[in-house]
């Protein structure tokens, strides 16, 4: 939610306030603030300029050479492209030496051989999206008030000179999804009561009824629906203040009455939707479900096939409008229409949800019908919008509002007890400290020896409950004025259990290798939550999700760490190395009826330069190997290195020809690899290694701990082996065969060469290992070495076909 500061002000007094204040200080009272922007911020020497005179460039089929009058004595020759400059309109000029969006600076220069004093510039160049710029000025220059005085600079005529505060609206405070519920918190923080200067409404001696009838069939899905009859409107664009104020909530101005719906909407938080009453072709609204393959033109130009599920708006045959979510290109409000039918409605949260998610049609209009509006303000909502109409288009509303269906609105009356809540925040308030919250809060209540009944006002309907009215009186009491306390009660001795002391031995080794540790949202999106997933599983997923990126349970730690490289990778640390223990959720069963599996996990990702370059050492890049490294480091610290076991394998989201499955014995542990390259390009990061694995595993079969032997008095005996084997021959099956048949006085085995090149045929290579033999209790003799490498020999041969070189 975007809220003008400026007109924030227009309800509460905040001329002691600034919005940096302002913004702290509703963040700790349970609105969190996402940031604050002026989008006259870093622009500077933009000015309103008149053009005077608009000649084309002798030189160029599509520049012209314009007189500008910036408020100095010479008017200033300016050489612009755009299709719709022309002589008599105020526009906005750059002036040598500007800035413009995009830190851009401006200077005098020449355009095929005449001079340039500046630019005359789009709304695009001065910072606005070009989703919220008027479509007749989406390819060209923007035409300022004709009361703009030459010279001035264009920021307050544009809205620019505001301040716009980023509200992040949790899924229960909807009510702040509204100018006017804003509104209410900023008052009661302040200790003031919001003041709402509304457009009054004047009826003609005329009935609504009598030009157009409303039916509802399922009032279950549809509990309010009205319509207001305004006829005789001119369209024409909304003035100057009510396009500001729509382009900084980032909304398009499109004509008087549509921006009007629009502004109630902020407003109210109450979407409206505008017909052409005359392109209905009836005097009836029908609201029902939509038939089986019926078919509906949305606004978009996108023709959307209907199912029963879908709620329309109906003229008693066809569907003009998609309850809720959009309304139909047929019907909209053009620049031919005369009669307008204002529609004002409640529809079912969840029936608006699927609709939207089927049609991938997600509006300001659905996201407040699925989160909630005000039933008490419905009616109100479209008396005021009908009334603006008037004042901007003219016409006349005529009486009555025609209802399908009305919805009865009663007050929430909640029971509490003050010791209740002082027990539940540790507080010590008095009845004194809590009457005055309520009244802040605008909440009437009936107190005796410190009982209260408190009556919650419809626009609040997320507080239905004793915990509601608690956490109220924190918000406004204020979160930081908590008491903190220490625990109470006897301290007993005790131990960090086995698996407690093994992540704290992993952390410690992954730490002193050099990585962060990172902890990343356990809710993510399904389609993150599939990624690189060690079973295949049911998702896990929320029926109330705060938004879609965080929506069901995850089944991999590797995409929260790759998001976390990306994050730091788009800052310019692009060397980074990260690991995360945390759970993933496995559900095995019916995800309705049962609970998630949690699973500890261990995640690691590495990306970058793992060496930096010095004066004696040359840089070195991260890669397959030294990933393997660290785990291999873990695994030999926890003394079950002779238990794990490599494999190549295959995963979708990791390279093919980099990518190893890891085995403890017989047990799939996890996997090590590259990220995929179209994954990394993907999360936007450059070539990534991960390993994920299964760390109860690891700390159970690390458990059986560390077996010591005497150092043997008797020397070590090394031989060295080379092999020509099949290129497809890994080193792990030659170390298990290596380690079957060489005996029980074999205690090491290094791979110290691989070579394929000159004196190699094509499709083998060669391998070299070394092994050492140690007899702990004699001196070993040749006969017995050469007995164990015959042994080697044979087995290497017969098993995987090496060659001895």
């Amino acid at each position: 939610m975007l809220v003008s500061y400026k007109w924030l002000n227009q309800y509460v007094d905040l001329s002691a306030v600034t919005p940096q204040e302002l913004a702290d200080k509703m963040s700790v009272t349970g609105i969190e603030v996402e940031g604050i922007e002026v989008p006259e911020e870093g622009l500077k020497k933009i000015v309103v300029g008149e053009v005077k005179e608009c000649v084309p460039h002798p030189d160029s089929d599509h520049l012209s050479i314009c007189q500008v009058d910036i408020g100095e004595d010479e008017l200033s020759q300016i050489v612009c492209g755009a299709p719709n400059v022309k002589a008599g309109i105020k526009v906005i000029v750059a002036l040598p030496n500007s800035r413009i969006a995009g830190n851009v600076k401006i200077k005098k220069g020449k355009m095929r051989g005449e001079v340039s004093n500046g630019m005359i510039c789009a709304l695009q160049e001065i910072g606005f999206s070009d989703s919220v710029v008027p479509k007749e000025y989406a390819e060209g220059i923007y035409y300022l008030p004709a009361e703009a005085v030459n010279g001035e600079p264009v920021f307050s005529y544009l809205g620019m000179d505001d301040s716009i505060i980023e509200l992040s609206i949790t899924p229960n405070r909807a009510d702040a999804l509204s100018m006017r519920g804003v509104a209410y918190e900023v008052g009661a923080i302040y200790r003031q009561t919001p003041t709402f200067d509304d457009e009054k409404l004047t009826e003609v001696d005329r009935l609504a009824s009598e030009k157009i009838t409303v039916t509802v069939e399922d009032k279950e899905l549809v509990p309010a629906y009205q319509i207001r009859v305004i006829e005789g409107v001119k369209i024409q664009p909304s003035p100057q203040w009510l396009q500001n104020l729509l382009m900084n909530e980032g909304i398009r101005p499109i004509n008087n009455v549509v921006d009007v719906t629009n502004y109630i909407l902020l407003l109210f938080g109450q979407p409206l939707h505008a017909f052409d009453y005359d392109k209905l072709g009836s005097k009836e609204i029908v609201v029902r479900h939509a038939k089986e393959a019926e078919e509906l033109v949305t606004l978009d130009g996108e023709t959307r096939k209907l199912t029963p599920e879908n709620l329309v708006i109906t003229n008693g045959e066809v569907p003009v409008a998609l309850a809720g979510v959009m309304g139909g290109l047929d019907s909209e409000i053009t620049e031919t229409t005369t009669t307008v039918a204002l529609e004002a409605a409640l529809f079912d949260p969840v029936s608006i949800r699927r609709t939207a998610k089927q049609f991938n049609l997600r509006s300001e209009s659905s996201a407040r019908f699925e989160k909630g509006i005000n039933h008490a303000t419905i009616a109100e909502a479209n008396d005021v919008a009908a009334a603006m109409i008037v004042a901007l288009a003219g016409g006349e509303v005529l009486t009555g509002a025609v209802a399908g269906a009305e919805v009865t609105v009663e007050d929430v009356t909640v029971p509490i007890t003050l010791q209740r809540i002082n027990q539940y925040l540790g507080t010590k308030l008095t009845s004194a400290e809590v009457n005055e919250i309520f009244e802040a809060l605008g909440f009437d209540y009936q107190e005796t020896n410190e009982t209260y009944s408190v009556v919650v006002p419809p626009r609040r309907w997320d507080i239905q409950i004793e915990a509601d009215i608690i956490e109220e009186v924190a918000r406004i009491y204020g979160y930081d004025r908590l008491p903190s306390t220490l625990p109470s009660g006897e301290t007993v001795a005790g131990s960090l259990t086995a698996e407690q002391t093994g992540t704290r031995t992993i952390r410690t080794l992954l730490e002193g290798s050099g990585l962060n540790e990172a902890i990343s949202y356990a809710l993510t999106t399904e389609e993150k939550s599939r990624q690189f997933a060690m079973k295949e599983t049911n998702i896990t997923r929320l029926d109330w999700p705060m938004s879609e990126e965080r929506s069901v349970l995850r089944m991999n730690l590797i995409s929260g760490l790759l998001d976390n490289v990306n994050y730091n990778v788009a800052r310019k640390n692009t060397d980074v190395g990260f690991y995360e223990v945390g759970r993933v959720f496995y559900q095995e069963n019916d995800p309705l009826t049962h609970l998630p599996q949690e699973v500890k996990h261990l995640a690691l990702a590495i990306s970058g330069t793992w060496q930096e370059k010095d004066w004696q050492t040359k840089a070195e890049t991260v890669d397959f190997f030294t990933i393997k490294g660290l785990l291999e480091n873990i695994f030999a610290q926890l003394a079950i290195t002779e238990q794990i076991s490599y494999q190549a394998t295959t995963m979708p989201e990791m390279h093919p020809g980099r990518t190893a499955a890891i085995y403890l014995g017989e047990q799939y542990l996890g996997f090590v690899g590259q990220v995929h390259p179209t994954i990394a390009k993907a999360y936007d990061i450059p070539e990534t290694y991960v390993a994920e694995l299964d760390l109860v595993s690891i700390i159970e079969a690390a458990q059986a701990g560390i077996t010591y032997h005497a150092v043997t008095k008797f020397p070590a005996v090394s031989r060295d082996i080379a092999l020509l084997v099949k290129e497809e021959v890994t080193n792990q099956e030659l170390e298990t065969v290596i380690k079957a048949s060489a005996g029980k006085f074999l205690t090491g085995i290094q791979l110290f060469d691989v070579y394929q090149g000159e004196n190699i045929e094509a499709g083998n290579k060669s391998m070299a290992y070394s092994l050492t033999f140690v007899n702990p209790e004699a001196t070993l003799t040749d006969e017995e070495i050469n007995k164990a490498m015959d042994k080697v020999t044979n087995a290497l041969t017969e098993n995987l076909h090496a060659s001895i070189r």
